[in-house]
């Protein structure tokens, strides 16, 4: 599953209401991400790999 940060743009490996790959809290502004089924953009270790 990916999840899309809406205002970057963004795309990154994990879902909304938990931590993105690369370790981001998707809870912290929970209306700037979306889950999508588009493909992984982000360049941070645990997203990319």
């Amino acid at each position: 599953m990916a999840v899309k940060h809406i205002p970057t743009g963004i795309v990154h490996s994990g879902t909304k209401g938990g931590t993105t790959g690369c370790g981001t809290n998707t809870e912290e502004n929970s209306s700037h991400w979306e889950n999508t089924s588009s493909t992984i953009t982000c360049d941070k270790n645990g997203c990319k790999n």
